[in-house]
């Protein structure tokens, strides 16, 4: 398998986690968001991901997902353990409310395309920029650690669940945009579990080929 990715992309960060804790091996092809006005622009790579972001995933017959949760749900069923949704329907949708909250409501409106367009387009400067990003992931991770289990090592368990595989990447996000995480103590707390773990620790943008520290 091959996966494409970006050291800094959250998404791509959730799938490097699953990758890691199924030990599965996949080629990590980089994908630069940046230079040379985005590598995920050209047209080669717009033929495996018509919707020029990243992850895409390349399954050994040469089939190609994309979006990190669906990859992630592939990742599940073909390799079922460790599992990262609970056995039960109900308990199955609430962790993925959870992670859909990180990725379907905060991480599409802060990504990089957005900051770039509310710079590039819209004419506002960086300090507009941050302060929409605060904006949205302060109020969606206060909804989160409302959402989560009140008492258990990971979101909703003892061992982590895709929620995990959502947060910990959400989290890196917010330091990198310097977000006051006061008031966040039990998703700190959860975080410092699951980087304790040699599969997180291996996923961090920081431990990638392609990382520019």
């Amino acid at each position: 398998m091959k996966l494409y990715s970006y050291w800094r992309s959250t998404a791509a960060y959730r799938v490097r986690i699953a990758l890691a804790l199924k030990a599965v091996e996949a080629e990590l092809i980089p994908v630069h968001l940046v230079r040379d006005g985005g590598e995920q622009h050209r047209a080669d790579y717009r033929v495996i991901h018509p919707g020029g972001t990243v992850p895409a995933l390349v399954l050994d017959d040469g089939t190609v997902i994309t979006q990190s949760l669906a990859i992630i749900g592939l990742l599940d069923e073909l390799y079922p353990e460790p599992a990262l949704l609970p056995a039960t329907p109900v308990e199955r949708a609430r962790v993925r409310a959870a992670a859909e909250l990180i990725a379907c409501d905060i991480h599409p409106i802060n990504n990089l395309r957005v900051g770039q367009y509310i710079k590039g387009t819209l004419g506002h400067d960086q300090a507009a920029v941050v302060a929409w990003m605060h904006h949205w992931m302060r109020g969606g991770l206060d909804a989160f650690q409302r959402l989560i289990a009140a008492e258990a090592p990971f979101c909703f368990a003892d061992q982590p669940s895709v929620a995990d595989l959502c947060l910990v990447p959400q989290l890196y996000n917010a330091r990198r945009w310097d977000l006051d995480l006061a008031g966040l103590e039990r998703l700190v707390a959860i975080e410092q579990r699951c980087l304790a773990m040699p599969a997180f620790l291996a996923a961090r943008p920081e431990a990638q080929a392609d990382a520019e520290l």
